[in-house]
């Protein structure tokens, strides 16, 4: 008899909230998925396969419930920090720039260089743009707090026009 190597599944969920539509995913461990605003399946989809290659995707509003809640308490203007556990994988180096993220306060934005810097490594400003665009979890690691030297909004995975929209909900919030 052959014991076959099952991969754990990724659930996921599509959250709707105001003219948000979000799919976001989580291992057993953890949010490990967060993507791009009004983007289809296929985001998703294919950066689950690069990642969780084999793993089953199984849709479960229950099981992302506490993620949805927290994402869902940022877009109403109460939450300013995320408490649920992640499960993002990536080098040394990418976790280390995500972490520095989750340390920018909410409302506020840090350059490149700012981040380069706070994690010791002042000539990786690239290196870190880098692994600021291979952020699995977009909002909930705030890589939208990132802007360039001159304080100008630079690229982002769910595009700029979120970008922008993600630093005025916050701003909103604090005034």
């Amino acid at each position: 008899m052959k014991v076959q190597n099952r991969k754990a599944p990724i659930y996921w969920s599509l959250l709707n909230i105001k003219n948000w539509n979000l799919y976001i995913a989580a291992t057993e461990k953890g949010l490990c998925y967060v993507g791009s605003q009004n983007k289809p399946f296929e985001e998703f989809s294919d950066w689950a396969e690069k990642r969780f290659p084999g793993s089953p995707l199984v849709e479960d509003r229950e099981k992302l419930e506490p993620y949805a809640a927290e994402l869902i308490e940022y877009f109403e203007g109460e939450r300013k920090n995320f408490s649920v556990p992640f499960d993002y994988h990536g080098t040394e180096f990418q976790v280390s720039v995500w972490n520095a993220l989750c340390e920018i306060p909410f409302g506020e934005t840090k350059t490149y260089s700012d981040i380069a810097n706070h994690i010791n490594k002042p000539a990786a400003v690239r290196a870190v743009g880098a692994a600021i665009g291979a952020n699995p979890v977009l909002i909930t690691v705030p890589c939208h707090r990132v802007v360039g030297k001159n304080g100008s909004l630079t690229g982002y995975r769910g595009g700029l026009e979120m970008k922008t929209q993600l630093l005025e909900l916050e701003r909103e919030t604090i005034h």
